[in-house]
């Protein structure tokens, strides 16, 4: 039976081009979400949290979470992590890679080759 595969990010991300490579180089077939331009709903973002935590997607080092005012960036818990990333989806870490469901945040080709093996 196919598995579906989703792989979500940003089309210009330096990951995003090493993960979508590989996946191509393995004959791996998948959809891809940029949630930079077609956005990410409440009820998915929320579910990816929930199944990951919001300290695995929330992207810190990332430059939009670094340009926030201090305020901002200071006591985030899981309610102001998610209200950041539904309006900046570049903090979310990417890239998030759904198989039938279980998610995989950030690549390394080790991870995908167990995902895939």
């Amino acid at each position: 039976m196919p598995r579906l595969v989703t792989i979500h990010g940003i089309k210009a991300c330096d990951t995003m081009k090493k993960a979508r490579a590989w996946l191509d180089a393995h004959g791996v077939v998948y959809a891809f979400h940029d949630y930079k331009t077609q956005g990410i709903a409440r009820d998915v973002l929320e579910g990816w949290v929930r199944q990951v935590g919001w300290p695995t997607l929330l992207n810190r080092a990332g430059t939009t979470f670094r340009k926030l005012p201090d305020a901002d960036k200071t006591d985030v818990d899981e309610g102001r992590a998610v209200t950041l990333m539904l309006a900046q989806p570049s903090m979310i870490k990417r890239p998030v890679l759904d198989v039938d469901g279980a998610l995989t945040v950030g690549f390394k080709p080790e991870i995908y080759a167990a995902v895939f093996g």
